[in-house]
């Protein structure tokens, strides 16, 4: 059973992750992504890895530029890990620079310089079993094969980047809620940004929106400038999201939710948190109306493709997914329509159960007693 545990939920093979030695230079054709990374691990002794999976005591900043490997030698959704070090920049992704970001004005400096004409930013919120590597590689692939000139923030929590630790890696979820507030709150407040997605998946949703509950009800609202939130694969109890929802109040951004029930990772989650549905994994048929009153779209991925035979990141490794994020990360419109997108990605965008009702409120009741009862 342990083993089985292990296998399904597991999010990352075993990769090589000293890989933070820079290269001279990149493939002539390559492209790199240039993104900070912000996060609450703890300094690794091996500089190598930068960071372990343990707790840190503050949040360190870090700017890494990333090269990816010429398109003739790669397929979208991808990661090529290096085989050994150091990596070569025309087959495998590569660190070609590492750099700390030491106070507020180099990170404003760092907006300025990666900001494109729109001011837009994307924080990416992973998910468990992954390893500070992990979390940088992929997010420097979903970037690049999303197509979009967003600059690029990682939020990356303390995972152990081990299947037994699924426990572990959620109380270090907890332990990171403030710290991703303040992520969210610092940016929003730069002259620098003026729109700002955030991308999170599998058990990070869990904190991304715990992080914006915690910004609502010390703000009083979601700051406007976060535009959009996408959860994909949400290892959420459902009960519980509906309560995140109601008291991040009436004024959200827009939600979409990348959800399928043929999700393995989440139905072994699900049984770890008692049999309760995940909000990522479950036939959402059920919650429509409720859904429907919070403003949520949602997307079912469960016929699309992907390389993982869990359907656990889809997200990320399926092309088609990846460019429709592209998409709304780029502050476009998820075309829903089967013509204007090529492929089956179309007709499971036409026939899936999208619900799109962005005009209504959902607020907590006043508080009445009702029958012996007061709505929650």
């Amino acid at each position: 059973m342990i083993l089985l545990l292990g296998l399904a939920l597991s999010g990352c093979a075993t990769r090589p992750q000293n890989v933070f030695q820079p290269l001279a230079a990149a493939a002539s054709d390559a492209s790199h992504v240039d993104m900070m990374v912000a996060t609450t691990r703890k300094a690794s002794e091996d500089p190598g890895r930068l960071y372990s999976g343990e707790r840190g005591e503050t949040i360190s900043l870090n700017n890494i530029v990333i090269s990816v490997p010429p398109d003739r030698n790669r397929k979208a959704g991808q990661v090529q890990w290096p085989n050994r070090l150091p990596a070569n920049p025309e087959e495998e992704f590569a660190v070609l620079d590492v750099g700390k970001i030491t106070t507020e004005k180099q990170a404003h400096s760092w907006f300025r310089k990666n900001r494109n004409r729109k001011g837009q930013v994307v924080i990416f919120v992973h998910g468990f079993n992954n390893s500070y590597a992990d979390a940088v590689f992929r997010f420097a692939q979903i970037m690049h094969d999303a197509g979009t000139d967003a600059a690029p923030i990682l939020f990356t929590w303390p995972s152990r980047g081990s299947v037994f630790d699924y426990f572990y890696d959620k109380e270090s979820t907890n332990y990171s809620r403030r710290a991703l507030e303040d992520l969210i709150l610092q940016v929003t407040r730069s002259p620098d940004i003026a729109d700002v997605t955030i991308l999170a998946h599998s058990m990070g949703t869990w904190l991304a929106a715990e992080a914006l509950r915690g910004v609502a009800m010390r703000e009083k609202s979601i700051p406007s400038k976060v535009r959009t939130v996408v959860l994909a694969s949400p290892d959420i109890d459902v009960d519980v999201f509906r309560r995140q929802f109601i008291e991040m109040g009436p004024k959200r951004p827009l939600f979409a939710i990348l959800t399928s029930p043929q999700d393995k990772a989440l139905g072994l989650s699900r049984w770890l948190s008692g049999g309760v549905e995940r909000i990522g994994g479950t036939d959402l048929r059920p919650y429509a109306d409720v859904l429907a009153e919070m403003g949520v779209m949602v997307i079912d991925t469960s016929a699309i493709a992907s390389g993982d035979p869990l359907g656990h990141t889809t997200f990320a490794d399926s092309p088609e997914i990846v460019r429709l994020l592209g998409r709304r990360l780029a502050g476009q419109p998820m075309e829903g329509r089967a013509e204007s997108i090529s492929g089956r990605v179309g007709q499971v965008f036409a026939n899936s159960a999208v619900i799109d009702t962005l005009r209504r409120d959902f607020s907590p009741s006043p508080g009445e007693i009702v029958d012996g009862s007061v709505s929650y």
